[in-house]
């Protein structure tokens, strides 16, 4: 390296190198580090190397120094982008996401333990717990998301293909593999899947797709946006009233729930929740939620401890709901008895 365009690196090399090799545990000498610097072609002296740790100091990177009489100086920086519990609590979270695949997963999983430095990024690895996640196939995921988020950004259609697996493992591709084109309006992370929002014009109406179940995601940018038509949107308020990204008409619902699934209720509707305690221990509350089968199935895994109470033509929904689960277990029991 030309020792003019060293002179100018010299700096992000330091602080490079001390990010990388050490840490308040392990700090690094003043021979070693100029050993580095060597290797990289970069000439520096002990005198140098001091003053270039004070202009970083100075500049807001925290680097310490350890000095004893007759040792050369001990270097380490502090000012990580990330500690090890954050560090810890990101790779938890791409071990655990269905829609990060294999390979990507470790990728991902070993960059992550990189920013924790050479002597922590092992140490972060070995307690990588692998969860029992069924993880997705589609490769192109990444790819997928960069060009939907590209596209909201810059005010374009995206197009693609949706796809959904037979009992062969196969893809079977939806509408004989003839593309979606569609406005994208916001990526969501849910129930362990990555989803695209979006205005679909030809429905007038706002649909979710799985990202991981799309294929040849493509902006275009030579199609303008669809004019909206359905009724305002508003991301947030959309986004609670779901139940698994199922969608249906949007109500608002009264419920009677016994106390101890308040945790549960908050975990879905928010800690904003009101309650109103009733003579029997008891508590009502209102909620919106969009009506659909997951919904029905939420209120009915709770048992007697939770009841849909309103309006009536909801409870009413809900009721044809069980009646139906009841007469098709009733007709798989006739069938079984006629075997």
């Amino acid at each position: 390296m030309r020792q003019e365009n060293a002179h100018k690196i010299k700096l992000v090399k330091i602080l490079e190198i001390l990010r990388q090799d050490s840490d308040e545990e392990n700090y690094i000498g003043t021979t070693e580090l100029l050993a580095k610097l060597a290797a990289l072609g970069i000439v520096c002296d002990r005198r140098t190397l001091a003053a270039d740790i004070d202009v970083l100091n100075d500049y807001g990177y925290e680097v310490l120094c350890e000095k004893e009489p007759g040792k050369p100086n001990m270097y380490c920086i502090v000012d990580r982008s990330f500690d090890v519990p954050e560090l810890r609590i990101l790779m938890d979270a791409v071990q655990a996401s269905r829609f990060i695949t294999p390979k990507k997963t470790q990728v991902l999983i070993d960059k992550l333990a990189n920013l924790g430095g050479s002597h922590r990024s092992e140490l972060l690895r070995s307690n990588v717990v692998k969860f029992n996640t069924t993880k997705s196939a589609n490769e192109n995921i990444f790819y997928s998301i960069n060009e939907i988020n590209s596209a909201i950004e810059r005010g374009y259609k995206v197009s693609f293909e949706y796809f959904d697996y037979d009992m062969h493992h196969e893809r079977v591709y939806r509408k004989q593999g003839k593309r979606y084109y569609v406005n994208p309006l916001a990526t969501i992370f849910d129930d362990d899947n990555y989803y695209l929002i979006c205005y679909y014009a030809k429905y007038e109406c706002v649909v979710h797709y799985r990202i991981d179940r799309m294929d040849h995601v493509a902006m275009e940018m030579e199609q303008p946006i669809d004019p909206y038509k359905g009724e305002s949107f508003d991301l947030k308020h959309h986004k609670k009233t779901l139940f698994g990204m199922f969608q249906g008409d949007e109500q608002r619902v009264e419920f009677r729930a016994d106390k101890s699934l308040l945790d549960a209720i908050f975990d879905i509707f928010g800690e904003a929740i009101e309650f109103t305690e009733e003579e029997d221990g008891t508590v009502r509350f209102t909620a919106a939620v969009q009506l659909s089968p997951t919904f029905y199935g939420w209120c009915l895994s709770f048992g007697d401890k939770l009841q849909l109470i309103g309006p009536n033509e909801v409870v009413e929904k809900i009721v044809e709901y069980i009646y139906s689960l009841i007469i098709g277990y009733k007709q798989k029991e006739m069938e079984g008895n006629t075997d």
